[in-house]
């Protein structure tokens, strides 16, 4: 039996998940294919664990010289959460580059604390749009 927390979580998430596939990441998408990019989100590779295809979607990153820091709002829920689960090989947009990595999840990094990192903005809306928050390291390879 689910209880009234389990509920309103797996409502958020679908809420979430709708905003996300039908308005945050046409949008971003496009405007990648326009050659314009955004300060809030850049793109992740991954590769899908039933299709082995690659899938795209717009994430917002911290970068520094080795990697980079994302947060998957609804940890391994998501479904690139779930690819790189699968398959930890990972490319992310740095820029005009595509840079290959290896994506881990890190639930001993303070999730919290990573999301006040990506501005006030950024921490908001990590913050109104999570349900099972986790950081992921992705730790370039090339």
């Amino acid at each position: 039996m689910m209880n009234t927390r389990d509920g309103k979580t797996l409502r958020k998430f679908h809420r979430e998940r709708a905003f996300g596939r039908y308005l945050f990441n046409p949008t971003v998408r496009a405007l990648s294919r326009l050659g314009l990019r955004t300060a809030l989100a850049t793109e992740l590779e991954t590769i899908g664990r039933k299709t082995g295809q690659p899938r795209r979607v717009p994430v917002s990153a911290q970068f520094d010289s080795k990697g980079a820091w994302v947060i998957s709002q609804h940890g391994t829920r998501s479904g690139w959460g779930s690819n790189i689960a699968d398959n930890p090989n990972v490319r992310m947009r740095d820029g005009d580059n595509w840079r290959p990595g290896l994506a881990t999840f890190r639930p001993d990094d303070d999730v919290v604390a990573r999301g006040r990192k990506f501005g006030r903005l950024g921490a908001r809306l990590v913050k109104a749009l999570e349900t099972t928050p986790v950081s992921v390291r992705i730790d370039f390879t090339d």
